[in-house]
């Protein structure tokens, strides 16, 4: 696997790939700038029965795009449609079928990124994934052609607040991104996972034969699983740490550690708790049961930490994952911003502003823009997002 704790130099108090003259100063033209530093970015978006828009097209011509508007007009849902367009995946919706808008079968979504034009659109079963007009033969091969995403939005609390499953989720989303097996491999243990969690609830004494055919491709894949995260977590903890002290303003050290259910040895673990597994009719151990624990000085965020301090936790675990992605594959990810810098309060809004890199395309939905500083405005784009349509 390639690593991603390599290659990183510091500007700003977050960590970016490459020399830091390249971030590109206010009012600077931005396709000029892109064109000078090769930086690929996402240049169109056409939407057709997507959530709530029956059909949307715009072209983006700077770094930073703001969508404004009021509440359930379709800001976010912009945001996830490019998410959908780079990832082929939804940080909100549980399945594609939850996007096509209401009352139709299927959706497509649009975009020039870089030099290339990209498709996905989903029709019934059928999904057609294509680039420059030649259709892919799988997800993979498209992923390969994509940019990289980090969404940030304010449901990001609950990588504090809540369980294991969104922790997870968020080691998932980048290490899909960066390590090429990966992806593959997290599907494959999920299938295993489901059936032997079945066999486990069809029969009333398990059949152990049948059960272990499914424990041995939870080892082969969980072990790329829990290595590719471990090397994360090793890549996030740094850069992480440092995006915690810039935005607080305080020295209050975060610390993040990967922590596997069954430990170090996997196949050990399954064997292990087989007895538990039978007794519970489940599987017990394993990636799917580990988790991201996080502390802040020293303490579980989670139990310790105030409501602003998780504020920022959240947000300092997005920009490192920004900075490990950047690390490992030599770009800087899009940030698609949805509708977060209400919720800070000044200082903490001020020092994620003025610390935003600017190699980086920044999508961002809000409703209201007083929380904007001028200079920051300054070298937006502004569009307005309103019964079903968009006006720059």
């Amino acid at each position: 696997m390639r690593g991603v704790g390599n290659g990183m130099v510091r500007r700003g108090g977050w960590c970016a790939q490459g020399d830091s003259s390249a971030a590109p100063p206010p009012r600077v033209d931005w396709q000029t700038v892109v064109a000078a530093a090769g930086w690929r970015v996402l240049c169109r978006l056409k939407l057709r029965q997507f959530r709530c828009f029956e059909s949307l097209e715009f072209r983006l011509e700077g770094g930073v795009a703001l969508f404004a508007g009021e509440n359930a007009q379709g800001k976010t849902s912009i945001l996830e449609a490019v998410c959908v367009l780079m990832r082929l995946q939804s940080p909100r919706a549980g399945g594609v079928a939850e996007l096509a808008r209401l009352g139709g079968s299927g959706f497509s979504v649009e975009g020039e990124f870089a030099d290339r034009r990209l498709l996905y659109s989903v029709e019934g079963s059928r999904r057609r994934c294509a680039v420059d007009g030649a259709a892919c033969k799988t997800k993979g091969e498209y992923l390969r052609q994509t940019g990289l995403v980090v969404w940030m939005g304010n449901d990001d609390l609950a990588l504090v607040r809540a369980g294991g499953d969104g922790r997870r989720r968020y080691l998932d989303f980048a290490a899909a991104q960066i390590y090429p097996a990966y992806r593959a491999s997290l599907r494959a243990y999920g299938r295993a996972l489901r059936a032997r969690n079945f066999l486990f609830k069809r029969d009333a004494r398990p059949r152990w034969d049948q059960i272990d055919a499914y424990t041995q491709l939870l080892v082969e894949h969980g072990e790329v699983i829990a290595r590719a995260r471990a090397e994360l977590v090793g890549a996030l903890a740094g850069p992480a740490a440092e995006a915690q002290r810039a935005v607080s303003g305080r020295d209050e050290p975060l610390g993040l550690s990967y922590a596997r259910s069954g430990g170090a040895d996997l196949a050990a673990a399954f064997e292990q708790s087989r007895d538990q597994d039978a007794r519970r009719r489940q599987t017990c151990v394993g990636p799917h049961r580990d988790d991201l624990e996080l502390t802040v000085n020293a303490l579980p965020a989670a139990t310790f930490a105030s409501e602003g301090q998780q504020r920022t936790i959240a947000l300092a675990l997005k920009l490192a994952q920004r900075c490990a992605l950047e690390a490992a594959k030599g770009e800087s990810p899009l940030l698609l911003i949805d509708d977060i810098f209400g919720e800070l309060d000044r200082g903490r809004r001020n020092a994620l502003l003025e610390n935003l890199p600017g190699s980086a395309q920044k999508l961002i939905t809000t409703t209201q823009l007083d929380w904007a500083e001028a200079g920051f405005l300054a070298g937006a784009e502004r569009f307005e997002v309103a019964g079903g349509g968009v006006v720059r």
